[in-house]
């Protein structure tokens, strides 16, 4: 069956569409398409923002995994079930927490977004979280790791995402230094800021398919390498049964 990799953060903006379409862009790319030329890689989009639906509507047919989007708690339990794909990834929404956001069960209230996250968080086979270099972002990555994540017992991943280089290293570093102190899982890689990232949905384009120069290279190369840390790309073991010597 597929493995369901979940990008989330209660925290809007913090570049969970970004991620979602380039790991499996990356993953795509490993595994290339099967001998029957079908893909073995979908992004499903649950997110009622729609960045992810345009932007693979941008890539057209060049988008090298499959796309859907899914608003049915029921369509997305179904996922886990699939063997279409080798691999499944889980763009999210964020949301608003209920009053008291330590709740267990619901960390995510009990809107319609919910019951969506719900489902979602239900068929996970790994939750990869981006922060910014912001400290806006702890709380609601705190909530996310703490009260939606850890409760369920799932594997995850924090990494650091769109760091500017430009403005310095104490960011990041202060970034790096609150995951590292909650004792959360953190990937070494830290995705830096390209214009190229930012204009890749207007530009129809993922990862994958930038231009061959330096810089759109060095770009590339931050969601190799994160993919690389998560377990991208590897295919699904083969079971081999062992017959005794006679």
């Amino acid at each position: 069956m597929a493995r369901i990799h979940v990008v989330a953060n209660q925290k809007g903006g913090v570049g969970k569409s970004t991620a979602a379409v380039n790991l499996a862009a990356v993953t795509a790319d490993v595994h290339k398409p099967r001998k029957d030329g079908s893909r073995s890689v979908l992004v499903v989009s649950c997110d009622p923002q729609g960045s992810a639906p345009w932007w693979a509507d941008r890539v057209g047919d060049e988008l090298p995994f499959h796309f859907a989007e899914a608003f049915d708690a029921d369509a997305i339990l179904g996922l886990r079930h699939s063997t279409d794909y080798d691999d499944i990834f889980i763009d999210t929404p964020g949301w608003f927490p209920p009053a008291n956001p330590k709740h267990p069960e619901r960390p995510w209230g009990t809107t319609e977004t919910a019951d969506i996250l719900e489902a979602v968080f239900e068929v996970a086979d790994q939750v990869i979280v981006p922060i910014e270099c912001e400290p806006l972002c702890y709380i609601p990555t705190t909530n996310t790791v703490e009260f939606a994540i850890a409760p369920r017992g799932l594997p995850y991943t924090v990494f650091v995402n769109n760091w500017e280089v430009r403005d310095g290293f104490a960011d990041r570093d202060g970034t790096i230094e609150f995951v590292d102190a909650q004792g959360w899982n953190r990937a070494e890689t830290v995705v830096r800021h390209y214009k190229v990232h930012a204009r890749a949905a207007a530009d129809g384009v993922v990862v994958t398919q930038y231009p061959k120069n330096r810089v759109s290279l060095e770009a590339a190369q931050d969601f190799y390498r994160l993919a690389m840390e998560l377990g991208l790309g590897a295919k699904p073991r083969a079971t081999h049964t062992k017959t005794k010597a006679v």
